[in-house]
């Protein structure tokens, strides 16, 4: 049976979307028939398109993984500034908290510098705040980082009017179903919850409850949970470590997916 979040008047008709971010936006973890990445924010704009004519909704995904907030600052806003749809989703700034020493106060005054620059050009501006971290191995000390960069983005979206995706709150992506197998980007299902949710906080009616119970696992022995470990700090943690101590980001040599405002 359809979901609909409950709001007080009628969603808005949006005919265009514009994706700003890093691999969370562009779809990390949830690779399409084709292998290109799908993601949150393409599902999202599938469930936008159903509500228009056939051809009349428009998308752009500017998001690139790895990248900073200055860099998508630099490179995506003022894309999605010239293309001026009727909505704009911005997430950025979770590759920057999770770095050492960065400031979330710091962080928050660039964020905001951003948004007044969107909300000046585009319709309505969605922001984002980071996930709990508290059952991601590495990431789980960084919870308390997290949550003053979330206090931020809320406070800045207040000010200007923004709706915010609280992926805080959102409890069914705790379950490490939601997850790929690198523990950092979300699965495909994970992603689906997501886009459901941002439907929700749009006024949009969507076909499921984000929130859903996940069907119970078989029960897990500390064992298990060790092997698992082992096997994720060799394959996935080790690596990202790496790169980090060579400069190298997941980005380099990527480009956005979907830079122009095409119809779905």
């Amino acid at each position: 049976m359809p979901v609909t979040a409950e709001t007080t008047s009628p969603a808005p008709d949006f005919t265009s979307y514009a994706a700003v971010g890093d691999s969370f936006t562009e779809g990390v973890g949830d690779p399409g028939p084709d292998g290109a990445f799908v993601g949150w924010a393409d599902r999202l704009a599938v469930l936008l398109a159903d509500r228009q004519p056939e051809h009349a909704f428009r998308y752009a995904n500017l998001a690139v993984r790895g990248k900073l907030l200055d860099q998508i600052v630099a490179d995506q806003v003022p894309r999605a500034r010239e293309l001026s749809p009727d909505l704009v989703t911005f997430c950025a700034g979770g590759n920057d908290v999770i770095r050492p020493g960065t400031d979330p106060d710091d962080l928050a005054e660039r964020f905001e510098k951003a948004v007044t620059a969107l909300t000046s050009d585009v319709g309505t501006v969605v922001l984002t705040t980071g996930f709990d971290t508290r059952g991601v191995p590495v990431l789980k000390h960084l919870r308390g980082k997290v949550a003053t960069y979330n206090g931020h983005v809320r406070a800045i979206a207040d000010r200007y009017g923004c709706p915010v995706l609280d992926l805080w709150s959102l409890r069914s992506v705790q379950d490490r179903r939601a997850w790929d197998a690198d523990r950092l980007h979300l699965s495909a299902e994970g992603h689906t919850r997501v886009a459901l949710r941002a439907g929700q906080i749009l006024g949009v009616e969507v076909p499921a409850d984000p929130d859903e119970e996940w069907p119970t696992l078989p029960p897990r022995t500390p064992l298990d949970g060790r092997r698992d470990d082992i096997q994720w700090a060799r394959e996935y943690l080790v690596p990202w470590i790496g790169r980090r101590l060579r400069g190298v980001s997941s980005g380099d040599h990527v480009s956005a997916k979907r830079p122009d405002l095409l119809p779905l």
